[in-house]
């Protein structure tokens, strides 16, 4: 089964995706896992630029291979030495990028919703693909995780799946709490209980991490986003993962097929013990495999919209 019936001019958020969209896009991001390198399909005549105004790693490297894999030429991007360290907006820094020849962007920002302005401006015909908006959405992440629970255990309907941690700053959260729910999973949620907003509620419910081991099909734990924190200084790594991390007590009481996912960057010995990250459980390195063929079928989908 192949994508190349899913047109989209932009990919902004998960929200707007029904089921067969979902499916398509897991199935084409495996068939390029498995496809040789020389039966890609090459787009050497569109141009992209990576626009990170957030630190990244995975994500941002993860699109660049998928662009290469795909023959995409990447017009670098350094947010650091570009005129929006001098004060200029993401749309005119987008509308000089556009005029440049570049067709597609993948931004990353703190700023919430940033694209809404962005797709109904006027003075733009480029594909904005969102490589996350603050604490809101991440939702190229969300297929990645999907597409990594459906290679374990081939279905969503009635899967057992636990958030837990830092999920009132987590994206990641957001984003995989909606459309998992709308999938047919059943939902729990974990971690401090000031960390836990209502909004949740509507998705699943929440429960001690203690009281989730034994019962859940997948482990997904959230990083401590210090940086989006007020009170810094009053976090204890040793007091969170003694109330709230995996550590090896809780790991030995998971059943034999759970995985243990994780969207990186890990802090060890806070959200996961060290031993734990690498264990049989985990499929956190898988995840950061499987996020650059995700990322190629949704690239493959926006150039369709080309």
């Amino acid at each position: 089964m192949s994508n190349h019936n899913l047109i989209f001019k932009h990919f902004v958020s998960t929200k707007k995706l029904n089921s067969g969209m979902v499916m398509k896009l897991i199935h084409r991001a495996i068939e390029f896992k498995k496809m040789d390198r020389s039966l890609l399909p090459q787009y050497p005549g569109h141009f992209v630029s990576n626009v990170f105004l957030e630190n990244s790693t995975r994500t941002h490297l993860s699109f660049e291979m998928a662009e290469k894999k795909l023959g995409m030429p990447v017009l670098s991007f350094d947010a650091k030495s570009s005129s929006v360290s001098k004060g200029e907006t993401l749309l005119d820094t987008l509308i000089t990028l556009e005029a440049l020849g570049v067709d597609t962007v993948v931004v990353r920002t703190c700023e919430e919703n940033y694209y809404e302005e962005l797709i109904t401006s006027p003075h733009l015909t480029l594909s904005i693909i969102n490589g996350g908006d603050g604490a809101a959405q991440h939702p190229t992440q969300s297929m990645l995780d999907l597409m990594s629970m459906y290679e374990c255990f081939h279905r969503f309907i009635g899967l057992k799946v636990a958030i837990v941690g830092d999920l009132i700053h987590s994206r990641v959260a957001h984003s995989n709490a909606e459309i998992l729910a709308r999938l047919g999973a059943k939902l729990y949620f974990s971690g401090p209980r000031e960390w836990y907003e209502e909004d949740f509620d509507r998705y699943g419910e929440y429960l001690p991490i203690d009281e989730l081991m034994s019962q859940v099909d997948v482990l997904m734990l959230l990083r401590v986003q210090l940086e989006r924190h007020d009170q810094v200084d009053s976090f204890d790594a040793e007091t969170y993962h003694r109330l709230y991390g995996l550590n090896i007590e809780r790991a030995d009481r998971l059943q034999e097929h759970a995985i243990i996912m994780h969207p990186a960057p890990v802090n060890r010995g806070v959200e996961i013990a060290d031993e734990l990250v690498m264990s049989p459980h985990s499929i956190i390195a898988e995840q950061m495999k499987n996020g650059v063929f995700m990322r190629m079928s949704i690239l493959e989908a926006v150039m369709n919209g080309k």
